[in-house]
């Protein structure tokens, strides 16, 4: 199964009216809206997730891609969705916190058009270099770039995608002024820096994985702030010396604003239970991602915290999609 980087959320859903009791939806489906094609990292999760909670919910859950635009034309499908608990949406934190700063326009608005519901994973990124590249770590791989300030230039699977900004991040880490460099997708840049085309690349661990066992490029460094389960062997930013560089991308789940409080509390409950499971937990770890979960007020709070986190940065980076 081919899967691509899918960075890739400030929504601060701020009314949660009881509309419709919880009870009366406990016969109907729960639809599970996925802004991406079926087959991709974040499908694959949702699917996974999604299994386990009908246990709980006693009930079916289905998941309904709605690809286009990077995961906007399911937030607007969410938005305009009946906030009767029966329809949720799993989007990646591009969707409700990066895309409010770098569109000037926007279909949906985070902050009234969303309901948190809970935390589904979290995912570290990781730099990697050509296997043939002269550095190993990143203090080498600093001094190299000041000496050659023309290999100053890292690849991100997108324009406006977390890996894009968090090499904005990784360059004042490094105290080093870094270019950036969009490719069309993961696989596209996996290619470049393979191919010595690119003389890095930043994406989500996962997509490294492969070739970094293969020997055909080298991990100077994960960002996670512990070591990514998948690449034990391999530093964090923070254990190299840079502190500043430690950023975390995450998928979470949403509800229509104005969904009944009972409705979501009784999905998030049915997330928690799932991601509490040993299967669950077993295959979140083989694909190098760490369980989410928690209530919905705590997605709320990282929402607010990582908003705070990447504004400057995105400021930093100067880009805007329009």
């Amino acid at each position: 199964m081919q899967r691509r980087t899918l960075i890739t959320s400030l929504a601060l859903a701020t009314s949660l009216l009881a509309a419709v009791p919880a009870s009366a939806q406990s016969d109907k489906t729960l639809r599970v809206i996925v802004g991406f094609p079926a087959g991709v990292s974040i499908d694959v999760v949702t699917r996974i997730v999604a299994e386990k909670m009908k246990d709980e919910l006693k009930r079916p859950v289905i998941v309904d891609n709605r690809p286009g635009a990077g995961g906007r034309l399911a937030a607007e499908l969410l938005k305009s969705a009946a906030p009767d608990g029966n329809t949720v949406m799993v989007t990646p934190i591009v969707v409700p916190v990066l895309a409010p700063m770098v569109f000037s326009k926007l279909s949906y608005n985070p902050e009234t058009d969303f309901a948190p519901v809970g935390k589904v994973c979290d995912f570290s990124f990781a730099l990697a270099v050509p296997a043939n590249s002269p550095v190993k770590n990143l203090k080498d791989y600093a001094a190299w770039l000041k000496a050659n300030p023309q290999q100053a230039n890292f690849g991100s699977p997108a324009a406006g995608s977390l890996p894009h900004f968090f090499g904005v991040m990784i360059g004042t880490a490094l105290k080093v002024d870094m270019v950036h460099v969009p490719f069309n997708g993961g696989a596209a840049l996996q290619s470049a820096v393979l191919g010595g085309h690119a003389p890095a690349g930043i994406d989500v661990v996962m997509e490294w994985q492969q070739n970094a066992k293969a020997g055909k490029v080298t991990v100077l460094a994960t960002s996670g702030a512990q070591r990514s389960k998948v690449m034990p062997d391999v530093p964090t930013f923070k254990e190299q010396g840079f502190p500043e560089a430690v950023g975390q991308g995450w998928f979470a789940m949403y509800a229509p604003a104005k969904t009944p409080t009972a409705a979501i509390d009784d999905i998030n409950k049915a997330l928690n239970k799932a991601l509490a499971t040993p299967e669950v937990r077993e295959r979140f770890a083989g694909l190098g991602l760490d369980v989410g979960g928690g209530s919905a007020a705590d997605l709320q709070k990282t929402m607010q915290d990582d908003a705070k986190r990447w504004a400057p940065v995105v400021r930093k980076s100067g880009f805007k999609a329009d």
